[in-house]
Parts: structure tokens; sequence; C-alpha cells
């Protein structure tokens, strides 16, 4: 597992801003604003699990947020090797990101 400031700068490159822990004025949680979304970093060297708890509470952090769409980034992989970085976003995103591609680039 990471650290914070590993997740932080993860944020950083995707463009996004640190949303602050809520109450304490802190960047000390992995949640970043990007535009609609709020995202929850996890690093881990060779797996992530996803469950519903932590989804749940993924959704419930973007809600809180200013109602935002909630995903996940999950970064693969060790600091100073290659890694693999994947979204998990939920179904009616992927719908509407689908929709948007095919209204840019047409039916393949």
């Amino acid at each position: 597992m990471a650290d914070k400031k590993s997740e932080l700068r993860e944020i950083k490159r995707d463009g996004g801003r640190a949303q602050s822990n809520s109450g304490r004025g802190t960047h000390d949680k992995a949640d970043g604003i990007l535009e609609p979304f709020c995202y929850d970093v996890k690093e881990y060297a060779k797996s992530y699990s996803i469950s519903l708890t932590n989804w749940s509470k993924i959704c419930t952090d973007a809600f809180r947020s200013g109602r935002r769409v909630p995903a996940l980034k999950i970064v693969l992989g060790v600091a100073d090797g290659p890694r693999t970085r994947v979204w998990v976003i939920d179904d009616s995103m992927f719908k509407e990101m689908h929709e948007a591609w095919m209204e840019k680039h047409g039916s393949a």
C-alpha cells in the first residue's frame, strides 16, 4: 500500500485537486476532484479487491462532495517500476461516456 503523499501525486498527475478531509482541513485522504468526478486513489503492488463496502464509501464521499460522480482509480505496481492505472466507474457513467464517444467518433 502506498502512502498518502504518493496518492496525492497521482491526483496532481491527473490534473485534479485534492479533496480535504472533512472537518480537518487536511489532505490526508486520497480523494481527488476531477470534474465531474470525486474519486479515491488506491495504490498497491499487485492487486486490489473491490467490494460493495468500499464502493459504497466512494459513492457516499462523492455525494457529500457536491453530488459528484463516484470513481475509483487503482494504481498497480511499485513506485520505481512500470505501473498500470485503471479507473472504476458505475454503469450509467460508462454508458454516458460511450454515448459521447460514439457521437464524436461514430460507429466503427
